[in-house]
């Protein structure tokens, strides 16, 4: 029993310092990512950052009654997840983690609706879009949720966010892994009303 114990320490521990090398070599490659997609900060360090994007999925209507059709133009938002993981790996429990990444988020959306506001194509700007398997919680931010209807795509986004999921977790599981990616959107209105 003891032997069993030392051997889970042990692959604990190993874990951790993978996770810490990972986040080291992302923390340097960042600058490169962050270059390469065009992405900006709405404010200085902020864990969101934006680009503008034309939205490729299926035609949808928001709650609100704005529709979003293929190439309508939004802002893509995107959490800087390698400040988010430096954040996470001191917590604690999936709740904790759940509730940073729902504080931060509300606090850089304000920012979010500046941007778009102050934005020379703002009256083109239908809303904001972000893709995530972090969606429960959203809807009380202002997001609606949207399915990819790509398979491709979809497969592709799980795959990138599936090392995100295993880095920011402290036991994975099945269930949570099975979560589709979806697209997160809100639009430009909402944004104004709840964040301007």
């Amino acid at each position: 029993m003891k032997l069993k114990k030392l051997v889970k320490g042990e692959i604990i521990s190993m874990l951790a310092k993978m996770k810490v090398c990972v986040i080291t070599v992302w923390t340097i490659l960042d600058p490169l990512y962050y270059a390469f997609t065009r992405l900006k900060y709405v404010e200085d360090k902020e864990i969101l950052r934006v680009r503008v994007t034309k939205y490729k999925g299926r035609p949808c209507v928001l709650s609100d009654g704005t529709e979003i059709k293929r190439n309508d133009l939004l802002i893509k938002i995107h959490l800087h997840n390698v400040m988010l993981l430096r954040e996470l790996m001191s917590l604690k429990g999936e709740t904790s983690k759940a509730r940073v990444i729902y504080n931060h988020v509300k606090s850089a959306l304000p920012g979010v609706a500046n941007y778009l506001y102050n934005h020379p194509k703002k009256d083109e700007i239908k809303g904001i879009i972000g893709i995530t398997g972090l969606n429960k919680g959203s809807n009380r931010l202002g997001f609606e949720t949207v399915a990819i209807s790509n398979r491709i795509y979809l497969w592709f986004k799980f795959l990138v966010i599936l090392p995100m999921y295993c880095m920011s977790v402290s036991s994975i599981s099945a269930k949570n892994i099975r979560r589709p990616p979806m697209y997160l959107l809100m639009s430009k209105d909402k944004l104004f009303e709840l964040y301007k």
